[in-house]
């Protein structure tokens, strides 16, 4: 959530700056309600000074003796008009309020303008494609080779865009992920946590789900009790620090998790439904770091270069993009996309999204950090980052390690997890 201050106070600065992500900002109907709720703040807090002039008065009347009927019934026409008031002051707050939960994040200022995917900005490339000397097969013709990716069967059991993984692929899938959670929970120092799939709906709101991308989530009815599939881990990591004060020794609070993620998909438009790329159920090793406002643009680069370490130990060639201000998504201040090479589509697809929050998100959970010079709180900044998505990965590692009889080279890290085979199929 923005900071109501500059929505108060710096309006028209903030519509050229959400314009630049594509969204227009209402500002007649902020303006109205503003100006809506300063009257009405205003007339109800001369409201308060009268009753309280006329309250004391009644005190020193009764204390004459004098007849205080009047003074009684005018206190009660003020407390009348005080309800009314502040019922009417409530509704124009929840109606700002309201407004404030659909607004995306401010772009940081270093982020380049744009309007879509082609206008953000390649940082830099590491490893070379592999040249193949046979005809290269997608992972959804090398997946059926053995039967190791089923979409027929999933789509019995629970329609499109589902797959059932078995056999060695199963195994390379968990491998993956075990990879991934014992280099960021070893090597990069994060706590490694295993956090709820199933969220209420003010953990959804902390981290911007909510109430904007509804449709794009998953829920169960329970009785009267509403709960949401998770979109990512970001969700139940972040919202750990919700409502809580933390020491400045506890920053940077860095946090991993594997889990399974659940999106309904609703805005993707047909894309990529072939396969594994696009699916309402996948899994992902998530990076989340609470960071001091001051380094949270270093603690942004440092947890980006741990995604690119998985990449790189998997030896998978990949590029770095910085998203342009119409790309990036509705909590994010600033992110840094990696996308990793695909030999069937001959082009760099995500495989990773890295973002700086800023205190957007702390700013809805009310996370905040004590800053010892001064002792007093402060919102904290927010980061999330996928480290990696596990299905993406596995595509990638098949068809970049695949053979021309349809077999699999193991990249070496995952030797240990895959019981020492060197090659599948």
């Amino acid at each position: 959530m923005l900071d109501p201050a500059l929505l108060r106070g710096q309006l028209a600065t903030v519509a050229e700056r959400l314009a630049t992500r594509g969204y227009t900002l209402d500002v007649t109907a902020i303006e109205t309600l503003e100006s809506e709720r300063k009257t009405v703040q205003s007339a109800t807090q001369e409201l308060q000074n009268l009753r309280n002039t006329r309250s004391k008065a009644i005190g020193i009347a009764k204390g004459k003796g004098e007849d205080v009927a009047g003074l009684m019934g005018e206190v009660a026409a003020i407390a009348d008009k005080l309800a009314e008031n502040e019922t009417r002051l409530a509704d124009i707050q929840q109606r700002l309020g309201a407004i404030a939960l659909q607004l995306p994040n401010l772009p940081d200022p270093g982020v380049p303008h744009g309007a879509d995917e082609n206008d953000n900005v390649e940082q830099h490339r590491w490893g070379d494609p592999r040249v193949f000397d046979f005809p290269v097969k997608d992972h959804v013709e090398l997946g059926a080779r053995h039967g190791w990716l089923d979409a027929e069967t999933a789509a019995k059991l629970s329609g499109a865009r589902f797959t059932v993984l078995s056999g060695e692929w199963a195994r390379l899938h968990r491998a993956l992920a075990q990879f991934m959670l014992d280099l960021h929970a070893g090597e990069h120092g994060y706590r490694e946590t295993s956090v709820p799939l199933l969220v209420n709906a003010d953990a959804m709101q902390g981290t911007g789900q909510l109430p904007k991308f509804e449709d794009d989530l998953f829920a169960t009815l329970v009785g009267d009790s509403r709960r949401y599939l998770i979109p990512t881990a970001e969700v139940p990591l972040t919202n750990i620090v919700r409502e809580r004060i933390l020491d400045a020794a506890e920053l940077p609070l860095r946090m991993t998790a594997h889990s399974m993620c659940f999106r309904a998909e609703a805005g993707s438009g047909g894309r990529d439904v072939r396969g594994m790329i696009r699916q309402h159920q996948f899994e992902k090793v998530e990076l989340v770091s609470i960071a001091k406002p001051a380094e949270s643009a270093t603690e942004h680069e440092r947890m980006t270069r741990c995604a690119e370490v998985v990449l790189e130990k998997l030896g998978l060639p990949y590029r770095r993009m910085l998203l342009c201000t119409g790309d990036m998504g509705f909590a994010a201040a600033r992110t840094y996309d990696l996308e990793v090479w695909l030999p069937s589509q001959s082009t760099y697809r995500e495989i990773s999204s890295c973002s700086n929050c800023g205190d957007f998100q702390a700013r809805r959970m009310l996370a905040r950090w004590r800053n010892p010079d001064g002792g007093k709180t402060e919102l904290v900044h927010t980061l999330n980052g996928s480290g990696v998505a596990v299905g993406r990965a596995l595509i990638a590692v098949v068809e970049n390690y695949q053979n021309a009889d349809g077999s699999i080279d193991v990249p070496e890290v995952l030797r240990p997890y895959m019981g020492g085979l060197a090659r599948i199929g």
